[in-house]
């Protein structure tokens, strides 16, 4: 059994990890990168370049093969082009689930039907998300600085290069 798990996987941490141990723990697994520009239209530009991401996910133990996600916000298109494999189940955390999910993934319940595949819900890891890394290495830059993100407001009105680096993101 295949579980096939797509996503950006920028900044790796342990919350990926243990996602992607409990996917292992259901059968090989299979990662599909998504690509820079869906990224950025999708949430935001990674940090991480996609090769980067790549060969973080690729020295997971519990990974058995990197992709990359082709079909951008078709899923179906990327798990289609794995002929070699028989993709068993999609793997996403329980923060989000149901037709919603489905729906942005581009598929539908009768795609999964058609090919059995089922949704997989794996225990979301709390306490951890690469969007608080970036708010947590945020905060450090301007801890010791003047501008207004150092005391708690935003960095709108900073003058320092970290903050105004900040607002150009």
């Amino acid at each position: 059994m295949w579980v096939y798990v797509g996503g950006t996987f920028d900044l790796f941490h342990y919350g990926h990890a243990r996602f992607l141990e409990q996917c292992a723990e259901r059968g090989k697994v299979i990662v599909a990168i998504n690509t820079d520009d869906f990224c950025e239209r999708y949430k935001r530009k990674p940090i991480l370049s996609l090769g980067e991401r790549i060969e973080s996910v690729r020295a997971c133990k519990w990974v058995d093969e990197v992709i990359v996600n082709v079909g951008d916000e078709d899923s179906g298109l990327t798990i289609d082009l794995v002929k070699d494999k028989t993709i068993s189940a999609i793997a996403h955390g329980d923060d989000w689930t149901g037709p919603a999910l489905i729906n942005q993934l581009g598929i539908s319940q009768e795609w999964l039907d058609k090919r059995n595949i089922e949704m997989l819900y794996i225990p979301y890891t709390a306490g951890i998300s690469t969007s608080d890394i970036i708010r947590r290495i945020s905060g450090n830059i301007h801890r010791d600085c003047d501008c207004s993100r150092g005391r708690g407001g935003d960095a709108s009105d900073c003058g320092c290069a970290s903050g105004a680096e900040q607002e150009a993101r």
